[in-house]
This record gives C-alpha cells, structure tokens and sequence, in this order.
C-alpha cells in the first residue's frame, strides 16, 4: 500500500495532463495544459499522495527523457523518494491524434489552416516510440528504486464503427487509427509486461464510453466549454481513469 503523504510522479502528454478539464494547475507551465481536474489530481487527492505533475500537452516520448525548450525533462521530477510514476505516453510519436485532426479536415468542407495532411508513422518511427519507452522504465527504476510504475494507457476516444457525427472520417480513416490505437495498447502493454512495470488498460475500460456512446468519456471533434479539448478525455473520462487508478493501486 502507498503510505499517505507519498511521493506521486506524473508523466506522460496530454492525454495525462487534461488541458481543458478545469482551469490549468496554478503555476504550471501555460502550454502544458494541466488540467486542475486531470487524473493525476484526483488520484493524489483521493489517496493523499504528495503530486508532481510533470505532464504536458504535445509531450513524446523524448520530452519525457530529455528537455522541451524551457520544460525540463520529465523524468528529473522522479528521485529516490518517489514511490509512484504514472505514465500516459507514445501516441504523439506515432501522430496518433494529429492523423485523426488530419482525417477530420479531408471531411470538413472548409479546412482550417491549422490541417495538416495525414501521415502514416513508418516502422522506424513505432520501434523508436517502443525503444524510448523501455529507456523511461529503465530510467525511473535507476532514480527511484522503491516505485511503483504504472502505464495507463489512452483512453478510448474513436467509435467501434462510422458514422459517429462527432467523429466525422472516413470509414477507411477510423479503421486505420483504430489499428494504431490497438497496436500502441499493445506496445504499452508489452514494454510494461518486459521492463518491469505495470499497466492499467484505461483503453480496454473506456472502449463503451467513445464520442456518440450514451456516456462518454471523451470528446470528438467538439468540446463542451471547461470540459476538455477535442479528441481528448473529458471530466468524466479522467475521473474514470482515476477512480479505475485507485482500485488498480489499492488492490490487494
């Protein structure tokens, strides 16, 4: 069991850091968009951990082992007193997201400027994403011998079939990021499984609660006002992983 009072690192991109849940964590770095009501908040809360929350929007895998302009590297937050890393990463890497936006603008009658072409990750691309993931597990355990770690991995946010008016894509589009999504669980899934670590399988628990299910846990391509971003967890989304988080952690 985690004492209270425990020493809590939080990783990982936004997935994790919850932009939009919430006005942003007083004294964080604006574009990491900490959400105050993000999962890492409500777990520390509900199991009186002491937080770091080292999350930020747009993060990879090498802003977790490296600096990000002027955010420091993720990983520093974690020493030797630390005895809980959660970690929420890899998906930037592989544009897992940015593909879906992309999907969304070959539909949109008017694109913004803001769309980017769609860009399939290639093989060297997906084994870097797994290497530099090993490297975070490896790296934790060097600083933090007595911590527990824990993969949760991204939250489902596509429906099992077109057609969904949040998600407006192509047939062909959605089974593609769906393949990545799976394939990326699977990842998380097998790096934790050989490094050492442990894994919440926050996709497998949300795959009922994708946009245009009667209660979902995240947004499509709208997002109600202080209730995330789009393509991202919403409030109740991050209260599931949460509350799914404590149960993980608490079990005997």
């Amino acid at each position: 069991q985690l004492p209270e009072g425990a020493r809590y690192v939080a990783m990982g991109s936004s997935f994790a850091a919850g932009p939009g849940v919430g006005p942003n964590t007083p004294d964080t770095p604006q574009r990491c968009g900490r959400g105050t009501f993000n999962y890492p908040n409500l777990v520390a809360e509900q199991l009186k951990l002491k937080l770091v929350d080292a999350t930020c929007s747009g993060a990879k895998t090498e802003h977790v082992l490296g600096p990000w302009n002027e955010v420091a590297p993720q990983i520093d937050s974690v020493d030797a007193d630390t005895r809980l890393v959660t970690v929420t990463i890899g998906g930037n890497d592989i544009a897992f997201v940015g593909n879906i936006f992309a999907a969304f603008c070959e539909k949109a009658e008017k694109p913004e400027s803001r769309c980017r072409p769609w860009s399939a990750p290639t093989e060297t691309e997906w084994q870097a994403d797994e290497q530099r993931m090993r490297e975070i597990v490896r790296g934790i355990k060097s600083r933090a011998p007595k911590a527990r770690i824990v993969f949760v991995d991204y939250i489902t946010v596509l429906p099992a079939k077109a057609g969904c008016a949040e998600v407006p894509m192509s047939a062909e589009r959605l089974a593609y990021s769906q393949s990545v999504a799976k394939r990326l669980a699977a990842m998380t899934a097998q790096v934790a499984r050989e490094e050492g670590a442990e894994v919440l399988k926050f996709s497998k628990l949300s795959k009922n609660h994708a946009p245009c299910s009667k209660v979902p846990w995240s947004n499509g391509v709208n997002a109600p006002a202080g209730d995330g971003i789009p393509v991202h967890p919403n409030k109740l989304g991050h209260q599931a992983a949460a509350d799914a988080l404590v149960k993980f952690l608490t079990r005997r």
